[in-house]
């Protein structure tokens, strides 16, 4: 027995019955198991060492002009498999699958976050990061090779949102604890940006969850652990729900969609839609890799992924470089 037939046995004696078990996974092109590692610890540690994961601490969590204490899409991506791999060891199920799910669930995102998410759509007709956050695992990365993980995996990247839900119930705790940490982070990030005050929650949510990131967490994760285990499901207690609804209609109110943050998410959208025109226009522009890849998807797909796959800075410097004239000093004479 090797070290990782060691670990499925330990699965098997181990995790809930209701668990994903590394033994039982499967790829879509089969490969030779690893004497070391679980399956699903092998696709935790591609999603770790590939490009598109790096890229996501230059990406925008939701504040785009920023200091170093501020999210990125990085240091989210991080917190939510924290979350997800407490609730997942309180519940005897896959720590490592959830871990890998949570680790690779953004890196399909858009730079400027949301507001980039949005006018892509808009140019594209279709377009949402979970599915880009698929493409991205199965096709784009290594060159155009893809990652080839685990069928669970990529369900979990794929569903952890819009409107289906993920095959597993690791995959499940993934959607639910994307949804924990952005509530209470982007609430710590705007008590920081002086756009909330303590005093500004609901009544219900501050006798609830307190008025601190830890505390936000700490119940919420809680209520999921026992409810969950109660139900054969990844729930929350009606309660607990109803109090975590209404903390994300203040936040969608008071932040996302908040005025004070109208004039970066237009900006934000200018330089996206810029881009992605200029290189419809000028196609031969983008780079080698990209021109290659437009034989397989397309000229309008290439352009997509490629502007998809942009961080904040090198889409501004893109935009600078591309559309802006070189405005040189002026030396009176």
């Amino acid at each position: 027995m090797n070290i990782r037939e060691r670990s499925e046995a330990i699965e098997e004696q181990v995790l809930s019955p209701l668990a994903a078990k590394s033994r039982d996974s499967r790829r879509a092109q089969p490969e030779t198991a690893c004497p070391f590692r679980t399956e699903y610890q092998r696709d935790r540690d591609r999603i770790l060492h590939c490009k598109a994961f790096r890229r996501l601490k230059h990406k925008t969590q939701v504040y785009i002009v920023s200091g170093d204490h501020y999210r990125t899409r990085m240091t989210h991506s991080l917190e939510v498999s924290q979350i997800a791999r407490t609730i997942a060891r309180g519940l005897r199920l896959n720590e490592d699958l959830t871990e890998a799910i949570a680790l690779g669930h953004d890196v399909g995102h858009t730079p400027f976050g949301h507001a980039g998410e949005g006018v892509m759509n808009r140019l594209t007709g279709h377009f949402f990061h979970n599915e880009q956050s698929l493409r991205v695992v199965r096709f784009l990365e290594k060159g155009g090779q893809g990652l080839n993980l685990t069928v669970a995996v990529e369900d979990g990247i794929l569903h952890h949102s819009g409107p289906g839900l993920p095959v597993t119930l690791e995959g499940r705790i993934v959607r639910t604890a994307d949804r924990i940490a952005y509530l209470c982070h982007d609430y710590d990030d705007s008590l920081r940006a002086g756009l909330l005050q303590v005093g500004d929650l609901p009544q219900l949510v501050q006798q609830h969850f307190g008025c601190n990131t830890s505390s936000m967490i700490t119940t919420m994760v809680s209520d999921m652990i026992i409810a969950s285990e109660a139900a054969g499901d990844i729930v929350f207690s009606p309660a607990v729900n109803e109090v975590m609804q209404l903390f994300r209609k203040f936040m969608f109110e008071r932040i996302y969609h908040s005025k004070a943050l109208e004039k970066e998410r237009e900006q934000a959208m200018f330089v996206i839609e810029q881009l992605y025109c200029y290189y419809l226009k000028n196609f031969s522009d983008l780079p080698e890799e990209f021109l290659q890849r437009s034989k397989i998807w397309g000229k309008e797909t290439t352009v997509t992924d490629y502007i998809a796959g942009l961080t904040d800075s090198y889409a501004v410097q893109l935009f600078r470089e591309l559309l802006m004239p070189p405005v040189g000093i002026m030396v009176n004479k």
